[in-house]
């Protein structure tokens, strides 16, 4: 039996309650769209496979976003925690052009903290780059780390196959 594939984008409402479900965790404000490119390897990966389970991906990166405003910014952050709460699967992109403070605080919060299934990947050009590996090693030595897209792309469907029993 061949189940679904959702893509579900902030701050869509969508929760499947039968999906395995995966966060696309990683910087937005003054980070290249890598989101959307990853959503598209996903979905021609996925489409072509069948799988046991629905599976379901969110995605935090709204199409406008006004990060100056109050309410939309309180929208966000809850939509952002409600769905890290749910999600089985957390992989984090730390990507060039931001420190990524958000991302950071996150891997700390879900990953480090409370133990969610995680991966990390990490631009080459990222900052901060020995600080998070340093800082998963120990506190995580369980948590693949990938040095670049491909193997990040990679990590991801090697977890979700074993969940979704491809």
């Amino acid at each position: 039996m061949r189940e679904k594939l959702f893509f579900t984008k902030a701050p869509e409402e969508t929760v499947i309650k039968s999906a395995f479900k995966v966060f696309l965790a990683g910087g937005i404000s003054g980070c290249f769209d890598w989101q959307t490119i990853l959503t598209e390897k996903l979905m021609n990966y996925y489409s072509q496979k069948d799988f046991k389970k629905n599976l379901q991906f969110f995605n935090p990166r709204r199409e406008n976003f006004d990060i100056n405003n109050p309410h939309d910014s309180e929208i966000q952050i809850n939509w952002e925690f409600n769905r890290l709460k749910i999600s089985n699967f957390i992989p984090f992109w730390f990507t060039s052009g931001s420190l990524n403070p958000i991302t950071l605080y996150e891997l700390g919060m879900w990953s480090n903290s409370r133990r969610k299934k995680t991966i990390i990947g990490i631009d080459e050009e990222y900052l901060r780059k020995f600080d998070v590996i340093l800082q998963t090693k120990l506190a995580r030595d369980d948590v693949k780390i990938c040095e670049n897209f491909e193997d990040f792309f990679n990590e991801i469907t090697k977890i979700i196959n074993s969940e979704i029993k491809i």
